[in-house]
């Protein structure tokens, strides 16, 4: 297959949903406010027992990184699964393109509505809220941004050939692994708090180590006290994350080609 192809099918898989943002803009508003609801729950929680403001900026940065974590588990882990239920995924299966290429365009689509949403929740809880919001080094957040997405979108990627091998489970995957992350991966909180080990074991979710990470650019002097890991440390280990990520979804998407290709079914067992 050429670059060509896999690049047009890239762009193929993620026109529809960037034209889906803007053909609703309703749902931009809604998609905004009620995150905000739920940040604004910590951010007075914070104010009630006079912590520090920044603490309200970790709540908004935590908020908004949200968006990326639900797009990833309900428009990347799951969506073979749906494919499958609606009778969708034999065409991608007999398409003369990379299956990495469809998700990949799926990633980049979904992306979009995704920061809409995520800059939405900055912004208004910034001004809202009154949050102190100073980037020292811009260069380095975003670089440690972008990685924070490639490594989690990879993950996504090999959730979703996971989770088309687990069959009828992957809806209850999905919500399993959805309220847990918000509390180990420290989207409201430093994840320190929870002992180095077990912000340890949750680092595995690359946006653990990514919010910890933007956090210390934006608040370097109290992040002195409340930062896991070094910010060149985190970095390294989410490179690492995003190309042992990268690789795994392409031998999980080769896997359940093969086992599609030898006994005809795309399950571990069957269903």
């Amino acid at each position: 297959m050429s670059w060509r192809t896999f690049w047009r099918t890239v762009v193929g898989r993620a026109y529809p949903r960037f034209i889906g943002v803007w053909r609703e803009k309703s749902w931009v508003v809604f998609d905004v406010f009620f995150p905000l609801l739920q940040v604004s729950a910590y951010v007075y929680i914070y104010r009630a027992i006079g912590a520090p403001p920044e603490f309200a900026g970790f709540a908004v940065l935590g908020g908004a990184m949200i968006a990326y974590w639900m797009n990833v588990l309900w428009s990347m882990a799951s969506q073979l699964y749906w494919e499958k239920e609606s009778g969708n995924l034999q065409l991608y299966l007999i398409a003369p393109t990379s299956r990495m290429a469809i998700l990949l365009g799926m990633a980049v689509g979904g992306l979009t509505a995704t920061t809409v949403r995520a800059a939405g929740v900055i912004l208004v809880g910034a001004l809202l809220f009154r949050i102190p919001l100073q980037v020292s080094h811009g260069a380095l957040f975003f670089g440690v941004f972008l990685l924070t997405l490639v490594a989690l979108y990879g993950l996504g990627m090999l959730l979703s050939s996971v989770f088309l091998l687990w069959g009828r489970e992957a809806w209850h995957l999905s919500n399993l692994f959805m309220e847990p992350v918000y509390l180990f991966s420290g989207f409201y909180f430093p994840v320190r708090a929870l002992g180095f080990w077990v912000a340890l074991a949750a680092s595995v979710i690359p946006i653990t180590l990514g919010l910890d990470a933007l956090r210390q650019l934006l608040y370097p002097r109290l992040m002195e006290q409340f930062r896991f890991l070094p910010v060149e440390t985190e970095l390294g280990i989410l490179a690492g994350l995003a190309v042992l990520f990268i690789f795994l979804a392409h031998r999980g998407l080769r896997f359940f080609e093969d086992l599609a290709r030898r006994e005809g079914r795309l399950t571990l067992r069957g269903q």
